[in-house]
Formats: C-alpha cells, sequence, structure tokens
C-alpha cells in the first residue's frame, strides 16, 4: 500500500475511506505543518493530504529535489497554500474540492450579513452580560437587509450560490465584479467594475486567494464604499489588507464587517476584537459535518484516481 500522510484529523468517515486503500498517518493535531514537516512530507511519504494554512511554497519544494511525493491532495477548494507550479515542476499532482464547499459557504455569508446588518452578535453580547434593560422602539437599530443592494467580488461557485440567496431570499439588487465575462449568473444580476459593485449596500468578497487577489481590498477599495455599508469576507484572510480595514471602521468610512476568515489566521487583530460593529466567526465556512465528509471523500478519490493511474478527477 502507498503511504499517505493525513495533516490534520479528518471526519471518520473519512479517514476509513482512506484506510481502505492506504497505509495512513494521520498527524492529529491542529498546527499547521511546520518547516521540517513540510520537507518530511514530501520525502517520507508518496501522497499527502493537506489542507489550509500547510504551506508547500517554492523554498519547501527546492529544498526536495527528487520528492517520493506523488500528489498533495488538498482538502479544501482554496489551495493558495501551495505554490501549484513549484509543486508540479517536481513532478507532484495537485488536487482539491470544488463543489463540495459551496452551499455551506455561501450561507456563512448570509450569516454574516444577517448577524452584522442586525447587530446579533452585540445583542448577544448585551444579554450575556445582564445589560438588556427590555424591550425599546429605538432599540438597537440596525440595517434591514430585505432590497438592499449586494455587490458580490468573484462569482464563480459561491459567488453565484450567495447572489441565489441574496436574490430569492432578500429580494436584493444584485451587483458582480468578475475578472472574465459571466454569461450567467444565475438570477437576475448585473455585472459591473469593481468600483461599482464596491458602492452597494453590502459588499461580498467571494475570489479565491492568489497573488493577484492579495490585499485586493485594501484602503483605496474601502474608500470607495459607503459610508453606511456593510463589508463581508467568506474568501481568504489575505485578500484583505487588514490594517486598511481597520483604519476604514474605526474612521467611520464603513459601518460594519463580517469576517469569517484572517490574514494571519489564526491571529485575529485585537482591534477587531473590541469593535461592536464587527462580527467575528473562527473560519467555520464548511463546518458541518456531511460538508467535510463530501470534502475528504472527493480529497480521497482524487488519491485513488492518482494511485490507480487514472486522470485526476480535480486537478488544478
Amino acid at each position: 500500500m502507498k503511504k499517505l500522510l493525513i495533516t490534520r484529523r479528518l471526519p471518520d468517515r473519512v479517514l476509513d475511506a482512506a484506510r481502505a486503500r492506504f497505509d495512513v498517518t494521520l498527524r492529529d493535531r491542529t498546527e499547521v505543518l511546520d518547516a521540517a514537516e513540510l520537507r518530511a512530507a514530501l520525502r517520507d511519504y508518496d501522497a499527502v493530504l493537506p489542507t489550509l494554512g500547510d504551506r508547500f511554497q517554492p523554498d519547501v519544494f527546492a529544498d526536495v529535489p527528487t520528492p517520493r511525493a506523488g500528489i498533495l491532495a488538498n482538502f479544501g477548494v482554496g489551495y493558495n497554500h501551495i505554490d501549484a507550479v513549484a509543486a508540479k515542476a517536481r513532478g507532484i499532482a495537485v488536487t482539491n474540492t470544488p463543489g463540495a464547499v459551496t452551499d455551506a459557504t455561501a450561507d456563512i455569508a448570509l450569516t454574516l450579513i444577517l448577524m452584522t446588518a442586525r447587530r446579533a452578535g452585540e445583542g448577544e453580547r448585551v444579554l450575556r452580560r445582564g445589560a438588556w434593560t427590555g424591550w425599546g422602539p429605538v432599540q438597537m437599530l440596525g440595517m434591514h437587509v430585505t432590497g438592499r443592494t449586494v455587490g458580490i467580488i468573484g462569482m464563480g461557485r459561491i459567488g453565484k450560490a450567495i447572489a441565489r440567496r441574496c436574490h430569492h431570499g432578500f429580494g436584493m439588487q444584485v451587483l458582480f465584479h468578475n475578472r472574465s465575462s459571466v454569461l450567467d449568473p444565475g438570477v437576475p444580476a448585473r455585472q459591473v467594475p469593481m468600483a461599482e459593485a464596491l458602492k452597494a449596500d453590502i459588499v461580498v468578497v467571494a475570489v479565491p486567494g492568489s497573488a493577484e487577489t492579495h490585499h485586493l481590498l485594501n484602503a483605496a477599495a474601502f474608500g470607495q464604499m459607503r459610508k453606511d455599508a456593510l463589508f463581508i469576507n467568506i474568501s481568504r484572510g489575505d485578500v484583505v489588507d487588514e490594517t486598511a480595514l481597520i483604519a476604514a471602521l474605526q474612521s467611520g468610512q464603513i459601518a460594519g464587517a463580517g469576517l469569517d476568515v484572517y490574514e494571519f489566521e489564526p491571529k485575529v487583530p485585537a482591534e477587531f476584537l473590541t469593535m461592536e460593529n464587527v462580527t467575528l466567526l473562527p473560519h467555520l465556512g464548511t463546518a458541518a459535518l456531511e460538508v467535510r465528509e463530501n470534502m475528504g471523500l472527493m480529497a480521497v478519490a482524487n488519491l485513488v484516481a492518482w494511485s490507480e493511474g487514472r486522470p485526476l478527477p480535480n486537478a488544478v
């Protein structure tokens, strides 16, 4: 049996499927692979099932010029932590798990929209500290979401799923910005320049993490948003310049933010923790058992196809 390293604990159903086909080593820790572990993964295993934060970058591949590993079957759709070009130069295939994450991630976007607009997190904190004095007509007034305009940055699978929820669930007008033309967004929607999408009541970022999208949302972008607008990020943390976002929130340039991802996870800027107009979630985008099972089984399917010499279902 080929030796497989799984870098983080996965659902039991996924582990059972992997163990049925491979000699599995499970690294049962939550921390990302360190420098030595990254190199050992390439040197000591036939295959690796990594996930978010396991940074297989050019320096790692350079240090292991003749790797034993033949595939990095990433657990997750985003793979910006893996330099796929450098991997392929060493003869290592890279796969991901698209599709399995779409609806769950879109659901978290809507969760953040509603929590931020209606001040749900703030309201719960008031209750938990015993500070609620009773209902009042002007108590904790927030944004009424129905009928608002949403600007979606990135109209791939997840962007389209967010658009469906916003349109059908809340009657929102959908604007979106995408690098390439989108012929069928799935709902009535208008493709616009990024500057116009940033003028929406609610701006949601759904682009993949890459060198091209690093700090796509920066001080200039936040400067184009409305002062009563909300900013939502469910994509990748480094798509946002967190220093610029903090400044925009502190100065009142924008009204609030809802975040599920962070630039230097698991570190979250202390400034965010003190802001009542910011909703913070601990990267819950795909945190549902059946979703994580589907992601894992998709990764295993990529591994099995590789081991059998068949075309990879989800090569990147």
